[in-house]
């Protein structure tokens, strides 16, 4: 486990910038293409007449391939592959832009390439994962975390922001051309990537990966319920994403007002990743939990409410917030739960967790949907936040 740092002071800084500036702006890159065609599949798959049921089975499809190849990779991160797993996910990722740009034309396409894009985004977000405990270092491993997130958040805010801007006031934005920006962002991400070095490499007779079993991990008093949560939290972000364009559909909201509705929440996450380091340290890692999580309960409880435009963009800025706080606690809290030889494999469990959510939720959404509206999806996201924050709170060892 990792030392929880003092509540009353901030531990002096040993970033190593070389690695971290590279590092920060593939995260926003690999961020802002992701969120883009995320979109604009939702939008592709309207423009073809799917049914609603197809959003959540599509969504599904970006989360399979990283449900059974997860944990591998995490051990294989281990070994000191976090740089090389960002070059092989910017590879597979661009091969997936080139379907969408080129191939947007049934639902079985929009599946297929969502299927390839979720195989390269988990082996870029496996690495960045690490590549943020790697610039840190000890000292200052809490402070990086917040850059990392930081610059998520602005990638997560530029997406939604482009789809908004070229949608003006059209009910659909155009995705052909939103399909070849992605494209174009891709290639840039691959420049990038090849400009994180790798760590020193580990030999093959002390591999970390193989020293302590899942299960021993997952038995890690409050692991299970961080884990939980995370997957709470992931899949209540990713679902904001999909049914957000289908919330504006059955009320009326043009599809720029979509698009500025999620750079404003990413821009108000980012504003409170600016500040998490501070907060943590200040108010301690359970209360911020708590707070954060039930926080996020009562913005999608109130965004299931028909209100009126400029009370939905106040509540898209509080939501922002409070679910960038609640976003990094959970990677955090597996930092800090994990024994370091093995974080890689911990953070990869993490991510299996959330792509099982991301496969699981999205699905049962669509039936939901189908059979209440977004409304029924954005309650029962609510009322997850609300019971897996009580139970991370509850079940965080003392420091």
């Amino acid at each position: 486990m990792i030392e929880e740092p003092s509540a009353r002071r901030a531990p002096t800084g040993d970033i190593d910038y070389r690695l971290l500036i590279p590092f920060l702006a593939h995260v926003t890159l690999i961020q802002t293409l992701s969120l883009i065609i995320r979109i604009t599949t939702s939008y592709r798959a309207i423009e073809l007449g799917l049914p609603v049921l197809w959003l959540g089975i599509i969504a599904a499809g970006f989360a399979i391939i990283p449900v059974f190849t997860a944990l591998q990779v995490g051990r294989w991160i281990d070994r000191g592959n976090d740089a090389r797993a960002t070059w092989l996910g910017s590879a597979l990722v661009f091969t997936a832009c080139i379907g969408f740009w080129a191939w947007p034309r049934s639902a079985m396409h929009l599946l297929g390439f969502s299927v390839l894009l979720g195989f390269g985004h988990m082996f870029c977000m496996a690495g960045h994962q690490m590549l943020a405990v790697r610039s840190g270092g000890e000292r200052s491993r809490e402070t990086a975390l917040g850059y990392y997130m930081v610059a998520a958040s602005i990638g997560q805010g530029l997406g939604p922001f482009v789809v908004g801007w070229l949608g003006g006031a059209a009910a659909l934005p155009p995705t052909g051309l939103l399909f070849a920006i992605s494209l174009a962002v891709a290639a840039a991400s691959v420049v990038v990537a090849v400009l994180i070095r790798p760590a020193v490499a580990k030999t093959a007779a002390h591999d970390p990966g193989n020293f302590i079993p899942i299960g021993r991990l997952l038995a890690l008093r409050g692991f299970a319920a961080v884990m939980v949560s995370s997957v709470v939290t992931i899949t209540a972000l990713d679902l904001l994403v999909i049914y957000l364009p289908a919330l504006g559909a059955e009320r009326q909201i043009e599809s720029n007002h979509i698009g500025l509705l999620l750079t404003v929440r990413s821009v108000a996450s980012l504003v409170s990743r600016v500040f998490y380091a501070r907060l943590i340290f200040a108010v301690g890692r359970a209360p911020l939990t708590l707070a954060s999580m039930l926080g996020s309960a009562a913005g999608f409880l109130i965004l299931a409410l028909p209100l009126p435009l400029p009370i939905i963009y106040a509540i898209l800025i509080y939501l922002g917030f409070a679910m960038g706080i609640a976003s990094t606690l959970t990677l955090s809290g597996v930092m800090y739960l994990s024994p370091p030889e093995v974080c890689g494999t911990a953070l990869t469990l993490r991510m299996t967790g959330n792509r099982v959510g991301q496969i699981v939720f999205p699905a049962l959404a669509g039936f939901l949907a189908a059979a209440t509206g977004v409304g029924g999806i954005l309650l029962a996201l609510g009322i997850g936040l609300a019971a897996s924050g009580v139970a991370v709170a509850m079940s965080q060892p003392t420091s």
